[in-house]
Formats: structure tokens, sequence, C-alpha cells
């Protein structure tokens, strides 16, 4: 984790006091059903309860002191525990393996880091929603291969960055369920000196389901659909901030980032003014869709379990969710602050000399009997014309003087080819379809 790019809520799911909780959780659970079933005594389970209930300090440099030792974290853990309870503690993590506590502690961080992006997504829409409403009937290019197109409005941009959000959302709540899965099941995931009612137990104490096949470790496909689902949420982060960096360029200032008082956007020139918060989400992007690629290749692991999967969880557990954290955040921030400047879009609309309604043209002439190849030709030869001009001449004036057209279309035909409201009739039909 860099500290830069962490929010304090996200992080601390991932410190170690904190695993350590969830890791006596998962033991004072299963000690308490063991308990239950009359393997261990009720004694040892209200032994570890009542310490617990002192609210403990953990003190995670003793711990890590007896880790250095035995090379074994969950035993220095195990240890240090029983140091504190005192006799009764022996009883913990009866025919229990590392994998169980290790695992099933995985999955509670990462259903309880999903909580938190899911929060984020749900920021983000409402940002997103709130200004797609403003921008719903203003006017813009739309642009293919980064040439202008035909209009569209701002508010349709930022609709479609909605939906695509929304899809995201429903991806990481399915995800957020695939992951929640506990594995009480001993070693090799047989049960065979642990009842598989232990497991059911502390799953239900922990808001897990129960992992219906677990060998020794929890599958790893379900950790491989979990982080491939925060790379396409990553991808789409980049998405629109790729957009906003675009919008920003000096040459199309159509919008751009909110530049607060007292901001320097360059060291050497006092002019500038960068969209460093979107350049920096794209880099951000890109790392969290390289934390997809490592959790696709733990899923082939050796046999009932080996642990080459776990040096990769302890990076990209926390980096990947944490950074998507913080990028979620600061897109939201983007979205809901974004400068945006109608007027210079309406500018851009104008400049090319009205080549941007040379489909409609195009579809008259068919309609009026030219061929497709025959009006394709008259409509193109002036657009050219247009476009050489760098838009000092108009297609409207070159079309109402070119003969072969005005045989098929009158003036006014054409005049009402270049109605830009034409563009926009169906604007609250796409908003009725993402919004409802």
């Amino acid at each position: 984790m860099v500290p830069r790019y962490a929010r304090p809520e996200m992080t601390a799911l991932w410190e170690p006091e904190a695993r350590y909780r969830i890791w006596f959780e998962i033991e004072a659970h299963a000690t308490q059903k063991l308990a239950d079933l009359g393997v261990v005594p009720e004694s040892a389970a209200k032994a570890l309860w009542d310490w617990w209930a002192t609210d403990p300090v953990i003190d995670v440099a003793a711990i890590d002191a007896k880790e250095a030792v035995l090379k074994h974290d969950v035993i220095a853990f195990l240890d240090w525990v029983a140091e504190q309870v005192g006799p009764e503690a022996r009883f913990m993590h009866q025919g229990m393996t590392s994998s169980d506590v290790l695992d099933t502690t995985l999955a509670v961080q990462l259903v309880r880091a999903s909580d938190i992006l899911l929060d984020d997504l749900d920021g983000l829409l409402e940002a997103l929603r709130k200004r797609a409403e403003e921008h719903r009937y203003t006017p813009t290019i739309g642009r293919s291969h980064g040439i202008h197109a035909e209009p569209v409005t701002f508010g349709l941009k930022l609709a479609q960055a909605y939906a695509e959000f929304d899809r995201c959302r429903a991806r990481l709540r399915a995800a957020r369920a695939e992951i929640a899965t506990c594995a009480i099941s001993g070693a090799v995931g047989t049960f065979a000196n642990i009842d598989p009612r232990v497991e059911a137990y502390v799953a239900d104490k922990l808001g897990l389901a129960v992992e219906p096949v677990s060998t020794q470790v929890i599958p790893r496909d379900r950790h491989a659909m979990f982080f491939a689902t925060l790379a396409v949420i990553a991808g789409s982060i980049e998405r629109v901030a790729v957009e906003i960096r675009h919008l920003q360029r000096t040459e199309v200032l159509e919008a751009e980032e909110y530049f607060s008082p007292g901001q320097k956007g360059s060291s050497a020139m006092p002019h500038k003014r960068n969209p460093i918060l979107t350049e920096n989400l794209t880099g951000q992007a890109r790392m969290i869709r390289a934390y997809a690629l490592p959790a696709l290749e733990n899923v082939a692991l050796w046999h009932e379990r080996d642990i080459s999967h776990s040096s990769v969880e302890r990076f990209i557990g926390p980096d990947a969710t944490v950074t998507l954290d913080f990028a979620l955040v600061r897109l939201t921030g983007v979205i809901d602050k974004l400068l945006v400047y109608p007027d210079r879009m309406q500018a851009n609309l104008d400049r090319m000399g009205g080549l941007v309604h040379s489909q409609r043209v195009l579809l008259a002439l068919t309609q009026a009997g030219k061929t497709r190849d025959e009006a394709y030709r008259l409509v193109q030869r002036n657009a050219m014309k247009v476009w050489e001009s760098d838009g000092v001449l108009q297609l409207l004036d070159l079309l109402k003087a070119d003969p072969e057209v005005t045989a098929a279309l009158s003036p006014a035909d054409l005049e009402e080819k270049f109605d830009l409201a034409y563009h926009t009739k169906h604007v609250d039909t796409v908003f009725a379809r993402v919004f409802g």
C-alpha cells in the first residue's frame, strides 16, 4: 500500500491488528462449537471469550518476534494468545489447519472491502446521475476515431458512464457473494479431525457461506473472479478518466478538472492547468488491472494445497482494494466538481462548417431518388471542400450551390437537415432506460 493513495477505512482492514482480531474470532467461535459438541471443555471457550471481553490490545510486535523464531505466523499467534489466556488455550485450533484460519480471514477481509467499494460506487453513481441530469440537453460533438462525427449531449456521455458503473456494481456484488466462503475442514479438507458443524457455525457467525469442497484451501477460482472484477472496474475508471483528459486538451477544452485557488499546475509554466487527477487515475487503473493476472495464476495449486498463492495475496489483497477505494472516491470528486463549458462545446460543434450534418443530407438524397453511391459522392465532394477550408466554408452553402443536389432537394429541405435538435430527440428515451 502506498499511503499517498490510501484512505483510512480501507487501510484499517489490512492492518496486522485487524487481521489478528479476525484470527481470534475464528479460533474462539470454532472452540465454542467444539465445546457445544462435547469435544473440548466449555471452560476452554469461556476462557477465550472472557479474555476477549476485556478488549485486549493485540501486541503485534510480540507476535512478530515469535514468528521470527518459529517461522510460522499462525503458530506464533496461537502461542501469544495462550500466554494471555492460560492453560485453557491449549484447546484452540483443535483439528484445524493454518489455511482454515488464513483463508477464512481473507474471505472476511475481502467481504468487508467489498462493502466499502460498493459504498464508493454508490457515491460515484449519484455524482454521475446528478451531472448527467444537469447536462441532459447540453449539445456537444460526438467523436469517432477522435474525429468529429455527429452531435450528442454531454448528459448522454455521463449517462453512459452511469450505466457502465451500474454494471460494475452488479459485478462486484456477485464477486462479493462468490468470495464470501468459510473453510474449517482440517488437513486436506476431509473433516477427519473436526466436525463439519464447526465450519457451519463459524461461517454463520462471520456472515459467510460454507465452502462446499475446500481441499485444504478455498479454491482460488473465487479469488481470481474477485480480482478480475476489480480490474474491470478499474478499466471503467480509466475510460472516464481518459475522456476527461481529452476534453481538457487546450484545443478542445469542453470540460476540465476543478482548479482550486492557490493550486499550481507546473513548476516552470505558471499558466498550466493540467489534468493531474485523471492522469493519476489512469496510472492507478493500470496497477489494479495488473493484480488480476497473479490472481488468475493462483488458481493452479499443487494437489490439495501449496502456498505459492500466499505471498501473492499478501500483496494484491490490500493493494488492489486500497487503490480501487481511493480511485473511486477520487473519480467521484472529479465528476462532482468537473468544470463544463457549454459555449465551448457549441463552438466546437460549429467549427467544421456543418459537416456534422452530412449523414442527414446523404439519407435525404437517397430518399429523393439518388442511389446511395451517388448521394455519398455528392455530399462528400462538398464536404471535402469544407474540410480543407478548416470550416471557413459552410456545407449548407455549398450544397445549395450544387445543381445536382438542388435538383433533388430544395433549399428549404436542405436547411431542415441542419437542425441540431434532430440529433437530441431521443435523449429522454435513453435517460429513461438508464435511470428508470
